[in-house]
């Protein structure tokens, strides 16, 4: 453990936040404040963010800001810096940001245990299925802000080396700044979705072992084997079942009027991964032996 984990930590159970009770609201802000006050945690968000800055600084140094000089699927970028949030998000979700997830997801439960503090965590009256919940809506909100981050960096990145200006759809309609800027949001929250069955699979593998390397290494190599696994033809029959069917599904906010079914099908299919999983987590959790 790292001296600024060991500060952190000390920091957020010096409040014992588990003496609180109703809905453990302050358990879940001290989580999320150790969480996201880690340097692993701060660096990860740090790295993701760069993805949107070297990619618009790549295309602008490589193209001059000339767009027919670039790349076709980058070319759009030098046309509206818009585009540049967009690009990130579509290189990042297939591996950054579950390898990023991975990271958080397993280290919910193995990476107490592998600290030495599960067992005062339960040791407090928090319970082991509060905590379970705990610590997925952490992981869960990690999601949402590295889906953020990178979203936002690119907007900023993209107005500063880029003009900027109404969007064309892909159903060939212009949309103006503030409402294409609605439609990220919203693809920001779909790829959050998108991310919460693996975080959920994570929690589980998580509650395995008391070792947070191996859980983290776990999670993100299912990430990669289910993506693998939607690419084979002769697998077609699996698709509907992968949590990563839908991944790249948000293209439909770029067409009017905006199509919900692929948001629909996505949240019903990663519902049914936290269900599932968070039962397998529960059942291994709640009967497991805390010896650290």
């Amino acid at each position: 453990m790292s001296q600024d984990e060991a500060v952190i930590r000390s920091d957020a159970r010096a409040t014992d936040p588990t003496r609180v009770g109703g809905l453990g609201l302050a358990f879940l802000g001290s989580e999320l404040r150790v969480l996201f006050r880690r340097t692993r945690t701060i660096a990860m968000l740090g790295a993701l963010a760069a993805i949107p800055v070297l990619l618009a600084v790549a295309v602008r140094v490589a193209t001059g800001g000339d767009s027919g000089r670039g790349p076709a699927f980058l070319g759009s970028i030098t046309q509206n810096g818009l585009f540049v949030s967009l690009t990130a998000l579509v290189v990042a979700i297939p591996l950054f940001l579950p390898l990023t997830v991975g990271v958080v997801a397993g280290d919910t439960i193995a990476g107490e245990a592998g600290l030495g503090t599960l067992r005062y965590l339960l040791v407090a009256p928090a319970g082991r299925v509060r905590l379970l919940v705990i610590k997925y809506i952490g992981a869960a909100a990690f999601c949402l802000a590295g889906t953020l981050v990178i979203v936002i960096f690119g907007a900023i990145i993209g107005a500063l080396l880029f003009p900027v200006g109404p969007v064309t759809l892909l159903s060939g309609q212009t949309v103006g700044v503030l409402d294409y800027a609605g439609r990220m949001l919203l693809m920001a929250v779909y790829v959050t979705i998108s991310l919460l069955g693996l975080s959920a699979i994570g929690l589980f593998i998580s509650t395995l072992t008391s070792v947070p390397v191996g859980a983290m290494a776990a999670t993100i190599v299912l990430s990669t084997v289910a993506q693998i696994l939607g690419q084979l033809p002769q697998l077609a029959f699996l698709r509907p079942f992968l949590f990563t069917d839908y991944w790249l599904g948000f293209a439909d906010f770029l067409r009017s009027p905006v199509s919900f079914d692929n948001f629909q099908a996505n949240a019903l299919l990663q519902l049914g991964y936290i269900v599932v999983f968070g039962f397998l987590a529960y059942g291994r959790f709640t009967t497991k032996d805390i010896l650290s």
